[in-house]
């Protein structure tokens, strides 16, 4: 069996390979990325560095075909807005291209697509569910919705079979320039796991859809095998997240890392909650019904994001 991995050197990336080899699924995984940490190496492993928009990085990454392709990698929302040319040669072009050339073998490969929540627009409704009309707000969230349809549509031709997941934030990320506009959701984890104060830019009252990065991965390995049958006939579902409530998560991470509460100063940028921080009930019931979950709770999603960083 072989895997290629886009976006394999990022965070997402680098744990989606440490459960795929614990797993032993796969004999051969592919790893692309425009930087691959040495960690990475291993028997298993054929590496390929460099720009996904380029065509003889994607030819050599699937000249051989592959069982499952897992396309993790794209130019994230913040910087997709600003730049929203590079948004489309990466999240657009470039990404139909590689599914172009993975369906071109003829094996008919599972294709696991990364899409993402903004694909539902802002502002929200006061329920979000299966049912919710998609209207990005966001170059981002346009470009992946995109996607999203030219997967259905491939995968009703008999060119794939695809299954693409809604992410939520993904917590806690490194720290470093990401360029997304939700950051803090991560930083507030390494100040505190590093006893260092940290201003929250949204109120204590603030909701977040979030998900740990192991569980993110785990249902990302569930994707490659279940049964398409039990997928919508848009083959896209919204991972059931986590909904909390910014300030109980704040404390949850103060408990488990025993952190001075007096650290944490929350200084409410408007606009910056209107988009982040007033996510409303989510219903996820397709997911749920095709396998994936949840972190459970937000002690265990907590003690999961604190080790994703090396935290206690």
């Amino acid at each position: 069996m072989r895997a290629i991995i886009t976006g394999a050197g990022g965070f997402v990336g680098q744990e989606l390979v440490r459960q795929l080899r614990a797993q032993g699924r796969f004999d051969r995984l592919v790893l692309l990325d425009a930087r691959l940490p040495p960690g990475l190496a291993g028997p298993d492993a054929e590496l390929v560095e460099g720009d996904l928009a380029d065509p003889s990085i994607r030819a050599r990454a699937t000249g051989q075909g592959a069982d499952v392709l897992f396309h993790l990698a794209g130019v994230m929302g913040g910087t997709a807005e600003q730049d929203p040319a590079l948004s489309r040669r990466i999240n657009l072009d470039a990404t139909l291209d590689l599914i172009d050339a993975v369906a071109a073998y003829g094996n008919v490969p599972r294709v696991v697509f990364t899409s993402t929540i903004a694909v539902f627009g802002a502002p929200l409704p006061d329920h979000v569910d299966d049912d919710t009309p998609l209207s990005p707000a966001m170059t981002y969230g346009a470009h992946k919705l995109m996607v999203e349809i030219a997967l259905a549509d491939l995968t009703r031709r008999g060119a794939l079979d695809a299954v693409s997941v809604r992410l939520p934030g993904i917590l806690a990320r490194p720290l470093g320039p990401s360029g997304m506009k939700s950051a803090f959701m991560s930083e507030v984890f390494h100040a505190l796991a590093a006893g260092k104060p940290f201003t929250v830019p949204v109120s204590r009252e603030a909701t977040i859809w979030a998900m740990s990065v192991e569980r993110c991965a785990a249902n990302l390995v569930h994707a490659a095998g279940l049964d398409g049958a039990v997928m919508p006939t848009t083959r896209a579902v919204t991972l059931p997240a986590l909904r909390l409530v910014f300030g109980e998560m704040v404390d949850a991470i103060v408990a488990r890392t025993g952190a001075d509460p007096a650290l944490v100063t929350y200084v409410p940028d408007a606009p910056l909650e209107a988009q982040f921080g007033r996510l409303p009930p989510l219903t996820a019931a397709a997911a749920q019904a095709a396998g994936f979950a949840h972190d459970g709770s937000t002690e265990a999603f907590v003690a999961a994001a604190l080790r994703g960083i090396g935290a206690p």
